[in-house]
C-alpha cells in the first residue's frame, strides 16, 4: 500500500527529529542521552506512555544546563533510543539507567550521579538506586507511580504488575499498528496531555514532539508492554523504602495524577523530602520558578 494513503506506513517512513538540543551520546543498548552545560552531572529520566521521550523533561534540562552538565536520556524503545521488537521490562530501564550511570560517570567522574525522574521513570531511578547504591547521589522523583491507593505495592521482589495475556492481545499484528495509531492520533495526545496537565492549557511544543516521536519507526513496542501493565512494579514501594540517599518528592493536584495516599509510607523517612505544587504533574513547566527555587536547594545541599 501507498504509504501517503496509509496513515501506519506513512508514520513509519518519516524521521524523527532531536527532542533536545545540546550533544547527543550514544550508549551501548541502543540508547541515546542529550547532553549540555557545565558543572557536576544530573541525569533526567522521563516518563513512559504512548509518545514518551526526554522532550518531556525539556523546562530542566534548559535550567540546569546553565550550571550543570545536564544528560537527558531517552530509554529503550522511546525517542532516538532503540526501538526494537522485544520484551519492554522494568529489568530492562533500569539496566538502561546503569549503563546511562557508569559512561556518565567515566565521563565526568567517579562520584555519585544526581538524578530527577518523572512518574513511571521514578520506579526505574529508585530501583537503579537501591541496586547500585554508591553510583547514585540526590535523587528527585517528580509525581512517581507506586504511591496509588491505600493499598500498598508490596509484591514479590521484581514482580510486575502485568496484566496476564493482555500483551500478547496488544501486539498482534493483524491489529496492533492501528491500535497504536488510534492512541497516538493528534487529538488523542492532545487529551492525554490535557489528563496530565489538569486543565486545557498544555505545553504546544512537548504536544508536538510527542505527535512526532509517535510516529517513529517501532514507536508502538514498548507503549504496548507499558498499557499492558508490564512495566509497573508490583514490589516498588518496598524499593522506595529502602533509598538511602537524599529524596525530592513532588507533585501536583490537578489531573490524573495526584493520588499519593501510600506516601504515608515513607513521609517519615529523615532522607525524604516533600513538595506539592498547585499544578498538574508536571510542575516544571508550570510554575518552573516555584519549583526549580526548591528543586535547586534540594540538589545544592
Amino acid at each position: 500500500m501507498n504509504a501517503a494513503l496509509d496513515p501506519v506506513l506513512a508514520r513509519q517512513s518519516q524521521s524523527l527529529g532531536p527532542a533536545l538540543p545540546g550533544e547527543r551520546l550514544s550508549f551501548p543498548g541502543g540508547l541515546v542521552c542529550y547532553t549540555k552545560g557545565e558543572g557536576a552531572p544530573l541525569l533526567l529520566v522521563h516518563s513512559v506512555n504512548a509518545a514518551a521521550s526526554a522532550a518531556e523533561m525539556r523546562p530542566v534540562y534548559e535550567h540546569y544546563a546553565t550550571w550543570r552538565t545536564v544528560f537527558a536520556l531517552d530509554l529503550p524503545g522511546f525517542g532516538l533510543s532503540e526501538r526494537a521488537d522485544r520484551d519492554y521490562t522494568p529489568r530492562l530501564m533500569t539496566d538502561a539507567l546503569h549503563e546511562a550511570a557508569a559512561q556518565i560517570r567515566q565521563r565526568c567522574g567517579p562520584g555519585p550521579l544526581d538524578a530527577m525522574a518523572l512518574s513511571l521513570g521514578c520506579e526505574f531511578l529508585a530501583r537503579a538506586a537501591c541496586e547500585r547504591p554508591r553510583n547514585w547521589g540526590r535523587l528527585a522523583l517528580v509525581s512517581p507511580t507506586g504511591f496509588r491507593g491505600a493499598r500498598p505495592l508490596r509484591g514479590a521482589p521484581g514482580a510486575t504488575r502485568a496484566i496476564p495475556g493482555l500483551h500478547a492481545v496488544l501486539s498482534v499484528p493483524l491489529w496492533a499498528p492501528f491500535l497504536f495509531d488510534n492512541l497516538t492520533r493528534p487529538k488523542v495526545v492532545r487529551y492525554f496531555l490535557e489528563k496530565t496537565w489538569g486543565g486545557r492549557q498544555i505545553d504546544e511544543q512537548a504536544w508536538a514532539y510527542a505527535v512526532e516521536t509517535a510516529r517513529a519507526p517501532g514507536a508502538r513496542h514498548a507503549p504496548l508492554a507499558f498499557l499492558s501493565g508490564g512495566l509497573f512494579s508490583a514490589d516498588i514501594l518496598d524499593v522506595y523504602e529502602k533509598l538511602r540517599q537524599p529524596v525530592w518528592m513532588s507533585h501536583g493536584v490537578r489531573g490524573d495524577f495526584t493520588d499519593y495516599r501510600a506516601k504515608n509510607a515513607v513521609e517519615r523517612k529523615p532522607n525524604w523530602r516533600f513538595n506539592v505544587f498547585q499544578t498538574g504533574a508536571l510542575p516544571y513547566f508550570e510554575r518552573p520558578q516555584e519549583f526549580f527555587a526548591v528543586c535547586d536547594r534540594f540538589l545544592t545541599r
